[in-house]
């Protein structure tokens, strides 16, 4: 549902959540286009930690204060149970792995053992989740993996103890929109796109994991937009997506806007299979996928092939490296899903925000500028060597065209290297992620010892400009409409064309599902664009009413703008097809 009526959402009949707010617009970042109207739901802020040392209050035995402990994890087991006999997939298990973990006796009587030691309830469930989670991560494999269940419920039992709302996505009977400060990666696997509208945060930016799920998910999102999770449960709210804004207490005109996007997302919902500009212009359209199940509903969506296959699926939330075999399985997975289609395999990206206790070095004082993707071989030769074998052995038997690029190359020299590793382990079409400024600004050099580059908008925005892309207030920075960015994605796509190079380019970051700026780095002379699934429709749409020479106008006309609100805002108002499609 699209549009709750103001009749049937949960501030039906009543005054509104805050008669100040009556009417305010909040502005953000649109992240996720969609025009909706929901009631909101608030997440609830993470739990604070008890005081080191807190002690029983006086007055309370530890009897009481136990059996009030063993209340709260019941409570807590109860209802993560109900929750998830609703639930399905992914999300089903967390939550009855959770309920489980709620009532463990091991859990319960090491926190009533530090009760009796005179620790208070919250006190003796914290320290005595972080011991288990502990020993539980020492016994590796699926132990392990249980770890993350223990301290969530440490979380909620805190919070049933303290009769405040439990972390994570609340739970509702009917649709609503999800206002937060933002999303935790784990907070995802419990989320339902079917009772999540949309989703708004007041912080993250353009490339947050909050974002990169929206898109994923097909829900409308706006994130940096600062006070809106000042707003209360229930106030009924007009979210756009596009523009990044949200509006308290929506009128006509909103609800009118919101009904012709229902319309708009039945238009939008097939992808005939062909990226082709007005003139016939050809521009593939494929997808960033992250395992075989993702290929599999890329490839029923319509993609023209893979154009990012994030192969860290295979490597994370393990304590040591996959087999060849193990990755063989894996790859092959996604290659039978697009026979005789293009698959752009990128090496592991370790390091950062995915760190691997086998791999990377957790102490790092700036991961992001550290040891990560192809730089973990110089720490770790040999992981690199063996996934790439494991490719090659994947492709054995597949009619997938391959292709493989390192991500973090900064040289002409490691893009050698990297050239070479491949040649050894038989595959023909090494390439190359431009993510470093100075990969851009050398690609000509890069080219001539890869066959392709593909550009990671996100990575190379965040590096350009000095910005943590995950940070709310560094937003308006970490946008790749930056001029600065267009600028050195012209560079590459000139440096592809150096000496009768004329290799592709092509764009795998997020920026290549934003339909305005799909358009703009078409005419910077970008081959391939790779996005969700989800974007493929939208996209091809906006691409179908240009041609290439407009395209190009348009890319002219954002490099020279005096900054990426002006690029932005110039473009669109020159693609009078995004307004019509609330796009």
């Amino acid at each position: 549902m699209i549009v709750q009526t103001l009749s049937g959402s949960a501030g039906a009949g009543q005054a509104p959540a805050d008669q100040a707010e009556t009417g305010r617009t909040f502005s953000g970042v649109g992240v996720s286009p969609g025009r909706i109207i929901g009631s909101i739901l608030l997440m609830p802020k993470a739990v604070r930690e008890p005081a080191v040392g807190e002690q029983l209050v006086a007055g309370t035995s530890a009897e009481d204060a136990s059996a009030l402990l063993r209340t709260a994890a019941k409570a807590v087991q109860t209802n993560l149970t109900a929750r998830s006999s609703s639930a399905s997939g992914t999300g089903r298990e967390v939550l009855e792995a959770t309920a489980l973990m709620a009532n463990d006796p091991m859990l319960v009587k090491a926190a009533v053992k530090l009760i009796n030691n005179g620790a208070s309830a919250e006190r003796a469930i914290w320290d005595a989740a972080a011991s288990v989670a502990e020993m539980l991560h020492n016994l590796g494999g699926y132990m392990a993996e249980r770890a993350t269940d223990v301290l969530d419920v440490r979380g909620r039992i805190v919070a049933e103890l303290r009769g405040v709302p439990a972390p994570g996505i609340p739970y509702s009977d009917t649709p609503f929109v999800l206002v937060g400060e933002d999303l935790a990666p784990a907070d995802t696997a419990t989320l339902d796109p079917a009772k999540v509208m949309a989703l708004v945060t007041s912080s993250g930016g353009p490339q947050s994991h909050t974002a990169i799920i929206a898109r994923a998910l097909g829900l409308p999102a706006v994130v940096a937009a600062v006070g809106v999770d000042s707003l209360t449960d229930g106030t009924l709210v007009f979210v756009d997506g596009a523009a990044g804004t949200v509006l308290v207490d929506p009128g006509g005109d909103e609800v009118a806007l919101a009904k012709a996007w229902e319309t708009t997302t039945a238009a939008l919902a097939v992808f005939d299979g062909t990226g082709r500009m007005k003139d016939g212009h050809l521009v593939p359209l494929l997808s960033n996928v992250g395992g075989a199940k993702d290929a599999v509903k890329a490839a029923a969506a319509g993609a023209q092939g893979v154009g990012l296959l994030r192969t860290e699926f295979c490597f994370l939330e393990r304590d040591t490296e996959p087999t060849i075999a193990e990755q063989v399985e894996a790859y092959r997975g996604v290659f039978d899903a697009f026979p005789g289609k293009k698959v752009v395999v990128r090496t592991l990206d370790a390091g950062a925000d995915k760190p691997l206790p086998f791999l990377t070095d957790a102490s790092e004082p700036n991961p992001a500028l550290g040891v990560r993707g192809y730089r973990t071989d110089f720490t770790s030769p040999g992981v690199l060597e063996r996934q790439l074998q494991a490719i090659a052995q994947a492709t054995e038997g597949t009619e997938a065209q391959v292709w493989v690029m390192a991500p973090m190359i900064s040289t002409a020299e490691e893009a050698e290297h990297f050239a070479s590793l491949c040649a050894a382990a038989g595959l023909k079409t090494p390439g190359v992620m431009v993510e470093v400024p100075s990969a851009a600004l050398t690609s000509a050099s890069i080219l001539e010892h890869v066959d392709f580059v593909s550009l990671g908008t996100n990575d190379l925005t965040q590096y350009a400009m000095a910005a943590d892309r995950q940070l709310g207030p560094l937003a308006g920075l970490n946008t790749p409409w930056q001029p600065a960015v267009l600028q050195l994605i012209r560079l590459t796509v000139a440096g592809s064309r150096d000496e009768g190079h004329n290799k592709p380019v092509g764009v795998c970051g997020e920026a290549a599902a934003d339909p305005a700026l799909a358009v703009v780095l078409v005419g910077l002379g970008v081959t391939t664009l790779s996005m969700t699934a989800r974007a493929l429709s939208a996209v091809a749409a906006v691409l179908a009413s240009m041609t290439l020479p407009e395209a190009e106008q348009l890319a002219k006309l954002a490099l020279t703008a005096h900054s990426a609100a002006d690029a932005r805002r110039i473009v669109r108002e020159k693609l009078p097809i995004l307004n019509t499609l609330g796009l």
